[in-house]
């Protein structure tokens, strides 16, 4: 499935980190997110990303952005990652990759999903997406943007 900005963002449900799981839907009610997509825990891309949008998490949520990471790697593994990188936000484990399926991100050869960042206002409807795979600070950069 191809996305675009302007579609209706996918629902779906995910286990998340801390416990819970996340519900797109039922978190919308909370204002726009950042929902980034992301190959593996603990590779160095990855880790600058998840500390690039650690660093900015506090002028994020200034502008009502929450940000969520999600990727095929174990909720165990999303755990370690969260707590050596000190993550204040939660991470979501698609281990089948069916939502990275639904969002047109998962690369089938390695059974990952891509670097594809969206940004997703309250009524659902992506309002950005941003797709690089060699510079994590674009998708923190294009996050910021939309949080003017």
């Amino acid at each position: 499935m191809k996305l675009n900005i302007g579609d209706k963002a996918p629902d779906f449900k995910l286990p998340s980190t801390g416990g819970g799981t996340f519900d797109l839907k039922e978190s919308l009610n909370d204002g726009n997110l950042v929902l980034y997509f992301y190959p593996k825990d603990f590779t160095s891309g990855c880790t600058r990303e998840a500390c690039g949008f650690r660093d900015e998490f506090a002028d994020l949520r200034k502008s009502e952005l929450r940000v969520f990471g999600l990727s095929t790697d174990t909720i165990e593994s999303h755990e370690k990652f969260k707590a050596e990188y000190k993550l204040p936000f939660e991470l979501l484990s698609d281990r089948d990759g069916t939502v990275s399926i639904l969002y047109g991100v998962y690369n089938k050869l390695f059974k990952i999903s891509n670097r594809v960042t969206f940004i997703i206002d309250r009524e659902g409807k992506i309002i950005s997406i941003t797709k690089n795979m060699f510079s994590p600070k674009v998708h923190i950069e294009a996050a910021k943007s939309i949080s003017g």
